[in-house]
This record gives C-alpha cells, sequence and structure tokens, in this order.
C-alpha cells in the first residue's frame, strides 16, 4: 500500500502549533519517524494550514522534512497556487495535494506537472460540493480523468479520493466510497485508490478500531493507497496483514519483514 503520511498537517493542534512556533525540531522528529514507517513507498504530506505566506511557510517545512529524509513529499493546500509555487523546493519530484473538479484547480495544476514524473491527488468534489452518491462523484471522476489524458498523464500518475465522510453522519458514506471504487478499478485500472482514512471516524469513540476496519474493507475492493498515521502500529499491521490475505505479499515476506523491523506488532 502507498502510505501518504498525514501528521505534518497544521490542522493537527500539535502540529499546528509547532508550525506556529517555527518549531523545525517537532516538525524533523515526526518526519523522521514517519519515513521510516512508510518505508520506500510512500509519501510524507506536508501541509502548512495557513493563510498568509503560504508558501514561504510550505518551503521552510519542505526543508526540514528533507534534513531528515529523502522520501518524497505531497504538497498540500487547498489552493492550487500555492502547491506549484512550493513544488520548487522539493529535491525530487512528489505529489500535489490535490486538484478537483472545483475552480481552476486542474488548469493550474495539470499543465505543469504534464511532462514531470509528478503524481497527482484527485478529489472526487466540485463547485457544488461534495456529491451525495455515486453517480455523482463519477462524474467528477470522468471529468478529472478526462483532463488528464489531455495533458498525457499516465493514469498511474494519478491518486483518486472518493471522498471518505464521517460515518456517524453519511449512512450511505461506505458503499458510496465501495461503488466509486468498484467503477474506478474497472475504468481505470492503473489508477491508485487512496482517501483521508481518519475521516470515517470523526466524532466517534475509539477511533482506531473503527479506521482498521475501514482500510481493511476498502483494500478488499482495490483501494491501495491511504492518507494515514503510519505511526498508529495497529493500523500499520493491520495494512500488512490484509496485503497478506489480498496475496500480493509474497509468501509474507513483507509482513515478516515489518514485523521484524518493529513498525507493528508488541513493542519490544
Amino acid at each position: 500500500m502507498i502510505i501518504i503520511a498525514e501528521k505534518i498537517n497544521g490542522s493537527i493542534p500539535s502540529m499546528g502549533k509547532a508550525i506556529a512556533e517555527h518549531d523545525v525540531e517537532h516538525i524533523k522528529d515526526i518526519a523522521r519517524r514517519q519515513a521510516e514507517a512508510i518505508g520506500d513507498n510512500g509519501y510524507i504530506d506536508c501541509c502548512a494550514s495557513v493563510d498568509v505566506d503560504e508558501v514561504e511557510t510550505l518551503h521552510w517545512m519542505i526543508d526540514a522534512i528533507q534534513e531528515v529524509t529523502d522520501a518524497p513529499i505531497a504538497v498540500d493546500s487547498p489552493s492550487a497556487e500555492a502547491c506549484i509555487g512550493a513544488m520548487k523546493y522539493c529535491n525530487k519530484p512528489g505529489m500535489i495535494n490535490s486538484i478537483s473538479g472545483e475552480g481552476n484547480k486542474m488548469e493550474v495544476v495539470l499543465p505543469v506537472i504534464a511532462d514531470t514524473p509528478w503524481t497527482v491527488m484527485a478529489l472526487l468534489c466540485d463547485d457544488s460540493g461534495i456529491p451525495k452518491d455515486a453517480e455523482g462523484r463519477i462524474k467528477v471522476l470522468d471529468r478529472i480523468m478526462a483532463e488528464c489524458k489531455k495533458y498525457g498523464i499516465a493514469e498511474d500518475r494519478v491518486f483518486i479520493d472518493p471522498m471518505v465522510e464521517m460515518i456517524c453522519t453519511a449512512e450511505e458514506g461506505i458503499s458510496i466510497v465501495l461503488d466509486v471504487i468498484k467503477y474506478c478499478k474497472k475504468t481505470y485500472p492503473e489508477v491508485h485508490i487512496s482517501g483521508a482514512i481518519s475521516n470515517i471516524s470523526f466524532n466517534l469513540p475509539y477511533r482506531k478500531i473503527l479506521n482498521i476496519a475501514f482500510v481493511v474493507t476498502c483494500m478488499a475492493f482495490g483501494m491501495d493507497s491511504g492518507v494515514l498515521d503510519p505511526l498508529s502500529r495497529d493500523l500499520l499491521g493491520a495494512i500488512y496483514a490484509a496485503e497478506c490475505m489480498s496475496g500480493e505479499d509474497y509468501y509474507c515476506m513483507e509482513y515478516i519483514s515489518a514485523f521484524r523491523e518493529g513498525l507493528f506488532g508488541p513493542k519490544q
């Protein structure tokens, strides 16, 4: 599974405090630990969540991350212009997080990354918000994929976020996400299916168990990526276990290796 490590995000109170106080060491510590957890198959998300000097804030955050890891960075902002502005500070190609059917985001981002190795996260929402059914989200998906094709962006450079909503207020949310995943895997087989895993459990107790159940369910339908906390040992262990059960982990070697490295299971 391709993990987009979520913890360097200013919307998280502890990280927001670190960003406000310019606590570079805190950012470096989280970056280092996340990089160790995701290995060679993932991204470190970097989201400032500030309204003033966003690109400059992203700049020093990216510099801090790159001091301790060479993992590719997912430049994360609701502003397409801020994402593009921060790209030049990355030492290697990463991910733009994100585009959608909203406004001119596709027109801003896709021409810039077209002839590069950069990948892109695509959210299935548009100017009217998040569609309330699978059919509406699929329409946004088809529109995004048509634009990517126009710019010569291969399917395997696109990560689709089917828009995970908290289950306590969106009873049909799970079935909608699974319907979108099934359509996407059938119609665009090389596209990656991702999404913010922890959204599912907002406002509910013992969120960890819900996140685990959700990611394993979605993986069974074809999800192969996720924006999640790789420092959650039980969640990471469940992902490795699910890959074993699906036959993606040859002789369970990745599972065994991750366990021996202490990434999940009882702490030594």
